[in-house]
Parts: C-alpha cells; sequence; structure tokens
C-alpha cells in the first residue's frame, strides 16, 4: 500500500512542478486580469459619459442615479477602478435629484 502512495505522490509531485501545468494556470489568471481591466474601462466609460450627462443638463432624476451609483459606479470602485470617474461620481453627488417619471405618473394616479 505504501509503494502505492509512493508512486501516486511522485505523479502528483511531477505534474504539479511541470512547467506545462504553471504556463497554463498562468495564462488562466493572465485571462481574468484582462477581462477584469476591460471590465473596469467599460464601467469607467460609462460613468463618464452618464456622469456628463447629467451634470451638463443640471439634474439627476432618482432612478438615474440609482443606476449610476449602485449598478455601475459601486462595482466599478469594488474592482479598482478610481480617478476620474470618482470626480465626476463627486459632481453627480452635488446635482438636485428631481422625481422620476415613474414616480411622477404614480402620483398623478393616486390623485
Amino acid at each position: 500500500m505504501e509503494q502505492w502512495f509512493q508512486i501516486l505522490l511522485t505523479i502528483f509531485s511531477s505534474v504539479l512542478a511541470s512547467s506545462g501545468l504553471w504556463a497554463y494556470i498562468t495564462k488562466r489568471l493572465e485571462k481574468k486580469d484582462v477581462k477584469t481591466e476591460m471590465l473596469i474601462g467599460l464601467g469607467h466609460d460609462r460613468i463618464m459619459y452618464l456622469g456628463m450627462e447629467y451634470i451638463e443638463r443640471g439634474y439627476i432624476t432618482s432612478d438615474e442615479y440609482e443606476n449610476l451609483y449602485e449598478y455601475l459606479y459601486k462595482p466599478y470602485e469594488k474592482m479598482g477602478g478610481n480617478g476620474s470617474a470618482k470626480r465626476i461620481m463627486n459632481e453627480v453627488n452635488k446635482l438636485p435629484i428631481h422625481k422620476s417619471q415613474y414616480e411622477e405618473e404614480q402620483n398623478h394616479e393616486h390623485e
């Protein structure tokens, strides 16, 4: 039984030490890094585009703010994004928040 264990241990150690396995693992990690970079880039682009639109318009609706902050900026920040998108978000936070069209329609229905 101990002989089988030695053989399996040797095989397992050989596989772990092989350069092919490490090359595969390294390649997988690089792909993940590239995907992460791409997601951060797309998040940054969308935050910048929408944020600038709202800043130029001079207000943001509550639905737009929720979309921008909760679904774009927070994940972007958690993934390591920062810089100009943070500055845009700080400016967006200063904008007056208007009720969304949906909220206004709901209020008119209840009157």
